[in-house]
């Protein structure tokens, strides 16, 4: 896996905070970084071209979402999911796992995989965990996930056990079929809101992380709190010398908190989701545009933003074309929210590298407003 490895450039020094460089065969990516999601392939309303210029450096894709449509093996004769989709930096497509048990309208979970029936047309499928391994080797992104269950909050404990279980031998599963020497196989740690699985789970699945390790299943109902919770009982057991994907988290606040936890890598579809709908997430705290208060705003999203969006729409133009369900809207509030977040995260990777974290957090607080949950490590 020579084309892939890790390197810590700096830890902060009152809490995990840290900032790297993960090497990939389609370029560098500086953590802490945060993924825009592209479910089938695109992410919504945002050309590749202006994914860059955001200084976006890896965006995610959907395995059970291609695999339907419009199929893993015809991304795999056009070449790749990097060409099919005009995208020549790194890819990360997770295993299909959430979708399946979370969007299926029927599944029944055994331990030789998952039979469920298309959200798109009621057919019968089938995933294993060699089943996604072989989708995601068709599909040909720079990391890949292995095939987990998730259990949903509120899950009591020996259900979330079962889960763990399996996740932990589905993985020995995904490694033993995966062969690729291209694609890095990131495992995930499982169970639920319970400390002491949390921290079997990761335990157990350290030997089979070869160059980075997802943390999955938070960030589905459970408050904040409990969250934070839960990952302050797992920081001191990471690996160092690897990156750490938090999955499915993306709010402003959920980053800053994720990285004082010494997370990596993030993803989430809010960014794009919340703008269609007139959201734009900023350095003043959310603005939601369609509200009547901005009709007459002729000042940018937010004053402290250079994309495209910000240096040439106001807020009262970008309320008018929500309003009236123009795409432009949508499109533009999506392209600032990635530019935003991916801003917040080369801000953060500064602060660290100035050992100014703790101080960059707290004025993040103070200037957007969010609120900020107590932890006993960091006071």
């Amino acid at each position: 896996m020579q084309n892939f490895y890790y390197e810590t450039i700096k830890q902060d020094k009152k809490t995990g905070a840290r900032a790297g460089i993960l090497h990939t065969p389609h370029g560098d990516i500086l953590t802490p970084t945060y993924m825009p999601v592209g479910t089938q392939g695109s992410v919504k309303g945002v050309l590749p071209r202006d994914l860059k210029e955001a200084k976006t450096q890896i965006v995610l894709a959907n395995t059970y979402h291609l695999h339907m449509r419009p199929g893993d093996e015809l991304v795999k004769n056009a070449g790749g999911l990097h060409k099919f989709m005009a995208w020549d930096k790194p890819i990360l497509t997770d295993s299909g796992g959430f979708q399946v048990f979370s969007l299926a309208k029927l599944n029944k979970i055994k331990d030789d995989g998952v039979y469920f029936n298309s959200h798109v047309d009621g057919s019968i499928h089938f995933f294993s965990p060699e089943k996604a391994i072989e989708i995601e080797n068709n599909l040909g992104a720079d990391i890949i996930m292995a095939f987990d269950q998730c259990s949903p909050y509120g899950a009591n404990y020996n259900e979330s056990k079962v889960a763990m279980e399996r996740t932990l031998n589905w993985l020995d599963r995904c490694v033993k079929y995966h062969k690729k020497e291209e694609q890095m196989l990131f495992p995930i740690v499982q169970g639920n809101m319970f400390k002491d699985l949390r921290l079997e789970s990761l335990k157990r699945t350290l030997p089979y992380a070869k160059c980075g390790i997802a943390i999955g299943g938070l960030s589905v109902g459970e408050p904040k709190d409990i969250m934070y919770d839960i990952m302050d009982t797992m920081l001191p057991f990471y690996p160092e010398n690897m990156p750490r994907y938090l999955m499915g988290v993306g709010s402003p606040d959920c980053l800053v908190e994720g990285v004082r936890r010494g997370i990596d890598m993030f993803d989430c579809v809010l960014a794009t989701r919340v703008a269609r709908n007139g959201t734009a997430l900023t350095s003043m705290g959310k603005v939601v545009v369609r509200n009547g208060a901005y009709k007459e705003d002729f000042t940018p999203l937010d004053p402290e933003c250079d994309c495209y969006a910000c240096k040439n729409y106001t807020k009262a133009y970008l309320r008018h074309m929500i309003n009236v369900g123009e795409m432009m809207g949508g499109m533009m509030i999506s392209l600032h929210n990635i530019a935003y977040l991916n801003k917040l995260m080369a801000d953060m990777r500064d602060a660290i590298l100035c050992d100014s974290f703790t101080d960059f957090a707290e004025e993040f607080y103070k200037k957007t407003g969010e609120k900020k949950i107590p932890s006993p490590l960091f006071k």
